[in-house]
């Protein structure tokens, strides 16, 4: 079983991550968490020091690794399906599900950890929403290319296993 989880900033990627794969005894991997042990920096620093074509091209080239495997949960970045053919690849090597809250729940979740976001941290809190629905346009064809999509704000276990 090989499962990819998408989503924006604040879906509840790595949250239902950790769930679902203990739920199915999974290897689980945050891509986000992988790519700042190879780097041995966090992410803000690596866009900041190296810019974020460096970081898209070091994110893919890990899920690609990563991919080698024969099971697994990986939660990708919020841009992850956006770049380097990234959707295509995991669509084609495994399950892909978009967890799609609603923009006002990614927001409240946003606001209380911006600093650990570098496209946010400088924004003010009012004008995030406004930030994550141009993002969230921008990335809408390649998220819903995903194979299953869950659309809730009150996420269950069985949500998942219901739609899986």
């Amino acid at each position: 079983m090989k499962i990819y989880l998408l989503g924006f900033m604040g879906a509840g990627k790595s949250y239902w991550g950790k769930q679902l794969a203990d739920h199915w005894q999974l290897p689980f991997y945050d891509l986000d968490d992988v790519i700042v042990e190879a780097e041995e920096m966090a992410i803000a620093d690596i866009f900041a020091t190296k810019g974020e074509d460096y970081f898209r091209e070091r994110e893919s080239i890990l899920l690609r690794e990563l991919s080698l495997q024969d099971n697994f949960l990986i939660s990708c970045g919020g841009g992850t399906p956006c770049f380097q053919e990234n959707m295509d690849f995991m669509n084609e090597h495994g399950t892909t599900i978009w967890i799609n809250p609603s923009l006002e729940t990614m927001a409240d979740r946003l606001k209380r950890k911006k600093q650990k976001r570098p496209l946010i941290a400088d924004l003010e809190d009012e004008d995030l929403t406004g930030f994550i629905e141009k993002k969230l346009a921008e990335r809408l064809p390649f998220y819903q290319q995903s194979r299953h999509i869950i659309t809730s704000d009150n996420i269950t276990l069985d949500t998942f296993t219901e739609n899986i």
